[in-house]
């Protein structure tokens, strides 16, 4: 019997530290996710009648990679953009890259920063993010840019809700 009131005495002193230090810890304040990360800038508008606003479509084959490569650049009157890139395989789901940001102009170069990549914030900082791509050819149909690592894209313009199939 003596064992029995060993062990529950052990047992509640157990338990007591365990309330205890539970008390003991100061309680953290909740933090929501917006406020852990940096927040996104506002996007400035272009001027009025901007013609790069719009929905703008290349496709494409590129030496050594098998399939087709898909870019959809939407630039939008607010400033704002989103820049899907997909390759689309035969017989194997399409793989893709989604990034969102601001876009502007800089007299023949249309600048595009991205604040996410396939959902998640970036490091505004690092400059993969921000991709600058000098203008060739404006037209009410057609969008041809340079990057600035060498790589046309003739875009043609799509309707205002176009997103790239799956």
């Amino acid at each position: 019997m003596r064992w029995f009131y060993f062990s529950v005495a052990r047992f509640l002193g157990v338990g007591a530290l365990a309330w205890l230090a539970a008390c003991a810890q100061a309680p953290t304040p909740a933090t929501d996710k917006a406020q852990q990360r940096p927040s996104t800038p506002e996007c400035t508008p272009p001027a009025e009648g901007e013609p790069l606003i719009g929905n703008w479509l290349n496709k494409r084959q590129e030496k050594g990679v098998t399939g087709e490569l898909r870019t959809l650049i939407t630039l939008k009157a607010d400033g704002s953009m989103l820049f899907t890139e997909q390759l689309k395989r035969p017989r194997q789901p399409s793989q893709g890259l989604n990034e969102a940001g601001c876009w502007w102009r800089e007299g023949q170069v249309l600048v595009l920063q991205s604040y996410t990549s396939n959902g998640a914030p970036v490091d505004v900082d690092d400059p993969i993010y921000t991709n600058r791509y000098h203008i060739l050819e404006v037209a009410s149909e057609q969008l041809d840019v340079r990057s600035e690592q060498g790589i046309e894209l003739r875009t043609q313009r799509t309707s205002p809700g176009y997103r790239l199939p799956f």
